[in-house]
């Protein structure tokens, strides 16, 4: 067995599972579910189309680099979406398709750490889980940036001891945030690339919620688009993660990419080549015309927009709680211990949202999802209206 397995926390959905263990709630309530960040408005229908129209492609065995039409899309989106300079991004080189990019964050860092220099990875607090999970098990330490409201729930890399940068190996961070839904600034990025550059290390910054933001006129600033605003146009140490789940409500198809450094994206399809999973043809030819389309996006965003307006609306009054700048999710403070909060809220109003310290680890004197919820704003929105007024009706109570 892999030695470093013992050292995986529980997942935080298993958690929650226990906690709910034992409570009972009101059978004559619909349960509504806010804690999953699965999307759930409807998944374009030309993805569907393409995907029984390409079904004849099963007949043969896809390359793990993805189609050239494929990785073209995606160079052309990428450059499109975030300002870069024209033919910088070679979709030969700098372009790989992947199968869903939790696996492909997860799979990145068995890549790229050597765990033989006494590494760490570096990722926000609090985090998506399998950061955590891909460092422990590529014989990492992780060192954990609290992402507090004192510094507007965004990782300070000015906190890290320069001892911390020096075995840094890799740095994932989220942009727009998961949970938290901040969105890092130009400024920011360049920073981290600068350390980056200082110290010898990665940046893996996933931003697969970038395509989900409140105001049209000034979407969330990307990596690659950082490093290219500061010159460096061959993207050096600089990888993103984006995906077709959120942007276009198709978290079964399983697509997503990998871009940036093309010595890293070199290595990484290296690896994937006898890691094994590359996507299915007719997978393929639905992400072409997703990534090509942009209508279906902006409708996605008006009706997260609309329910961020009715939702806040009901809690803003009860809850010390905002909107955030992208992303799906509300991340508010709760008048007593967020487990807590969380069991009590599904016992008598079942309504299950997600404790925040289950997102966080205690690190360096906090635990920065303390008495904080994950709320994911993805049903329709009479449910999550539903939800809402359950949840004040639930604080009104205390």
């Amino acid at each position: 067995m892999n030695p470093d397995l013992h050292r995986l926390q529980p997942y935080p959905f298993e958690k929650l599972a226990q906690l709910k263990l034992g409570t009972k709630p009101p059978a004559d309530l619909a349960h509504i579910a806010l804690s999953i960040g699965e999307p759930r408005h409807t998944t374009p229908s030309f993805i569907s189309e393409a995907l029984i129209a390409h079904v004849h492609g099963l007949a043969n065995y896809p390359v793990t680099r993805g189609s050239s039409e494929l990785r073209q899309a995606i160079a052309d989106w990428l450059t499109r979406r975030f300002s870069l300079p024209a033919q910088s991004l070679d979709a030969d080189r700098h372009v790989l398709p992947v199968s869903g990019t939790r696996e492909a964050l997860f799979a990145f860092a068995q890549c790229v750490v050597d765990r033989h220099r006494n590494p760490l990875v570096l990722m926000p607090n609090p985090f998506y889980q399998i950061y955590e999970g891909a460092a422990l098990l590529a014989g990492a330490e992780p060192w954990f940036m609290n992402a507090t409201a004192e510094h507007d729930l965004i990782p300070n890399f000015n906190n890290v001891p320069e001892a911390v940068w020096q075995r840094c190996q890799l740095l994932y961070i989220c942009s727009p945030g998961n949970p938290t839904g901040a969105v890092l600034s130009i400024e920011q990025l360049q920073h981290a690339i600068r350390l980056a550059q200082q110290y010898d290390f990665i940046i893996a910054a996933d931003e697969c919620y970038s395509e989900i933001y409140l105001d049209e006129q000034h979407p969330p600033v990307g990596l690659l688009q950082a490093a290219a605003a500061m010159g460096n146009n061959d993207y050096r140490r600089c990888v993103v993660f984006h995906s077709l789940s959120k942007r276009s409500n198709a978290p079964g198809l399983r697509s997503g990419f990998v871009a940036g450094d093309a010595d890293i994206v070199a290595k990484f399809l290296l690896y994937r080549t006898y890691h094994g999973c590359a996507l299915p043809p007719p997978t393929q030819a639905a992400s072409i015309l997703a990534w090509r389309d942009e209508q279906h996006v902006k409708h996605n965003r008006a009706l997260y927009r609309a329910k961020f307006d009715q939702v806040l609306e009901i809690l803003s009054p009860v809850m010390n709680i905002s909107r955030p700048a992208a992303g799906f999710y509300l991340w508010p403070q709760t008048p007593i211990d967020d487990a807590e909060f969380a069991r009590g809220l599904y016992a008598g109003h079942n309504v299950t949202v997600l404790p925040g310290s289950y997102l966080s680890r205690d690190a360096h004197g906090c635990n920065p999802g303390r008495n904080r919820v994950r709320m994911a704003l993805v049903a329709e929105t009479d449910a999550c209206v539903e939800a809402a007024g359950r949840i004040r009706a639930f604080i009104e109570a205390q």
